[in-house]
């Protein structure tokens, strides 16, 4: 299923988000399912590039153009090596979400708890939301 997930641009003067195309294998009927989906098709990508670190390529100017908007200009090398464990990176996505580190939002709705049903359709646009503690004491 295809989705799109909106992604803040770095590095700009001004603030640019944009929805990037964003596959995931399920469709998900909860919040935790969409989170599992996410989670899977991200650390899948990133092993396989850890896999394929060996292979140099050259940049072109439009690799080149597409990174520097992003803010960053790299050759894609992993140098450490080392595959993400999908299992943990699941349980600290849920434990993040559940402990209000960010939030999801679906279209301009807001995702709700854990296990609360969502619908998603083809394209829909989703967003993800890290929240940052402002200084200061908490209670």
């Amino acid at each position: 299923m295809d989705i799109k997930v909106n992604i803040k641009q770095i590095g700009k003067k001004k603030a640019k988000v944009s929805a990037m195309p964003f596959s995931i294998e399920n469709q998900p009927h909860t919040v935790r399912e969409l989170i599992k989906e996410c989670v899977h098709t991200c650390v899948s990508e990133y092993n396989d590039r850890v896999r394929k670190s060996e292979q140099y390529r050259t940049l072109t100017e439009e690799d080149i153009q597409d990174m520097s908007e992003v803010g960053k200009i790299a050759f894609g090398i992993n140098y450490g090596g080392k595959e993400a464990d999908e299992n943990k990176a699941l349980e600290n996505a849920i434990q993040s979400y559940e402990d209000g580190l960010y939030r999801i939002f679906i279209g301009e709705e807001d995702a709700g708890e854990i296990e609360s049903r969502i619908v998603l359709e083809k394209n829909s646009e989703v967003t993800f939301i890290r929240l940052s503690m402002l200084s200061g004491r908490m209670w």
